[in-house]
């Protein structure tokens, strides 16, 4: 379970971030929302640990996370996807894929040590499946035919398969999507929505989306919350907050806005 308790940032005199209290189950997609500036991404980076929070605290499984850095809440299962890709430009799509599997691997336990010296079958066969599980995660990513391309060498919309690749291999215990469709094209959107709706299906992780297509805010989330102007202004079910009238005209457009876009 995630809480942020009265999380708060300030940039100067501005408060981007206020008080936000949340809970978020294991089980659930909680899609974040909320018009330009509201302060989605910035309260993805505090959870994260992108930013310092200026009061307030995150929480994981009743564990305070206040005042660690984001590597360290990513090895404790804060798993985050950011709107802007994150990839080893330089590495093949297998190989990033594969860091990152060796990453959780060996921050779970040490492992290539017997007797006091390295055991180089073990480091071998961690090696291989490493490797065999780093390839069946861009299958299911459909890079399959690219595995050997350098990531700066693939189109925006394969890089982001990519960065979703690497966020399951970390299997964290929260997964964190900002605008995981931003950019990509019409026939690329269907393979992350669907990976997304794989994760759903395992009722021990919690996920985040921010987003702003309210067709698959409204497909995928179990729960809608409404950022505006650093402030949560709505939480609940998505038809009950979808239908809220404060919220469609001053946050999520009005039906007409929505048509016309």
């Amino acid at each position: 379970m995630l809480e942020t308790q009265n999380l708060t940032i300030r940039f100067g005199g501005h408060v981007a971030v206020d008080r936000v209290s949340c809970r978020f189950e294991p089980g659930t997609l909680t899609a974040i929302v909320g018009p330009n500036g509201a302060g989605k991404t910035t309260y993805f980076n505090l959870i994260s640990g992108q930013l310092p929070a200026s009061e307030g605290t995150v929480r994981l499984d009743g564990r305070d996370l206040s005042g660690l850095p984001a590597p360290l809440r990513t090895r404790l299962g804060i798993g985050r996807a950011f709107q802007l890709t994150q990839l080893f430009p330089n590495l093949s799509v297998l190989e990033n894929v594969r860091l990152a599997v060796q990453a959780r691997e060996q921050g779970r336990a040490p492992t290539g040590l017997m007797g006091g010296g390295l055991d180089l079958l073990r480091v071998w066969l961690d090696r291989r499946a490493w490797i065999d599980e780093a390839r069946a995660l861009v299958e299911q990513v459909q890079l399959g035919d690219k595995a050997d391309v350098h990531a700066s060498a693939l189109p925006h919309g394969d890089q982001r398969k990519l960065e979703v690749a690497l966020l399951m291999a970390l299997d964290p215990k929260v997964y964190m999507f900002d605008e995981p469709t931003a950019g990509m094209s019409v026939d690329d959107v269907p393979v992350v929505l669907d990976l997304i709706r794989k994760l759903k299906t395992r009722k021990d992780r919690t996920i985040l989306l921010v987003e702003h297509k309210m067709d698959v805010v409204r497909e995928l989330s179990d729960r809608i919350i409404v950022l505006h102007n650093g402030k949560l202004v709505a939480d609940g079910d998505p038809a009950t907050v979808i239908a809220s009238p404060i919220v469609q005209q001053a946050y999520l457009g009005t039906a007409e806005e929505e048509e016309a876009a």
